[in-house]
């Protein structure tokens, strides 16, 4: 079975990350925006960015920018969304984050940082290798000499993946169901996203909404690589915030990249 993972490609990212998606998004209090998760993320960007200035590439609404941003260091962000900027726009302590709309891959801001990051597996958004390595350089190109680059992505689980089960199903919960179609040769894959609505005729009728985001998933060794082509070194690799060591069953890490 081959699967054809670039028939959504032709969508701008206003269209893949619309109005009903930014509103969506942000989850206070659980799951990616709880405290368990964001505090371990905020104390180590903090450090990173010790006296100097943060660049959040992919800012999205906001969800560690602005609280980033009431730990004490200066955040700008650069965001191709422009619904999500809307959103950003709309939160509060969302003054306090300077909001640049453009590529995370090309756009420069004005000023010097120490600390450059993607959280969540935003670099992923970007489709193409060499759009990947432009990534890198331009996150080299914000920041000052021994500034980091911080990147936070998942692994996937290509052990599970077969010819007769293209797909893997990554969350089930209350009302949501996600699942991955991957073709391995391309590194691409595409996320279906199935939320289900309570239906007006009672709880055992209900509604679908089905969204979908287009990925190229990156290996840790491709991602040095990465690093090296725009003059970084890899400064440190965890499989977490709260810095696990990072394995060879890990689904995901955060890796630190310093410029040299």
């Amino acid at each position: 079975m081959t699967l054809d993972l670039t028939r959504l490609d032709h969508l701008t990212q206003d269209e893949l990350w619309d109005e009903q998606a930014a509103a969506s998004y942000d989850t206070p209090g659980i799951g990616m925006s709880s405290d368990e998760v964001l505090g371990p993320t905020l104390d180590r960007l903090v450090a990173l960015a010790g006296d100097g200035r943060a660049l959040e590439l992919a800012v999205g609404t906001g969800r560690v920018a602005i609280p980033l941003a009431r730990r004490g260091v200066p955040v700008t962000g650069i965001e191709l969304s422009r619904p999500m900027l809307d959103q950003l726009g709309r939160t509060d302590g969302s003054d306090a984050v300077t909001a640049v709309h453009g590529d995370m891959a090309t756009t420069r801001v004005e000023g010097e940082f120490s600390l450059v990051y993607l959280v969540y597996n935003t670099i992923a958004n970007l489709l193409t290798q060499e759009a990947q390595v432009r990534c890198f350089r331009n996150a080299a190109a914000h920041l000052r000499p021994g500034g980091h680059f911080l990147i936070e992505l998942w692994v996937p689980d290509l052990r599970a993946v077969s010819p007769s089960a293209p797909a893997q199903v990554f969350a089930v919960r209350d009302g949501y169901l996600g699942l991955d179609a991957i073709d391995t040769a391309t590194q691409r894959l595409m996320s279906h996203h199935v939320t289900f609505d309570p239906g007006t005729d009672g709880p055992d009728r209900r509604s679908a909404r089905i969204g979908f985001t287009p990925h190229r998933y990156i290996w840790p060794s491709e991602l040095d690589l990465m690093g090296e082509l725009a003059g970084f070194e890899l400064a440190s690799r965890d499989a977490d915030w709260s810095g696990a060591p990072f394995t060879s069953e890990s689904r995901s890490h955060v890796s630190v990249y310093r410029l040299r």
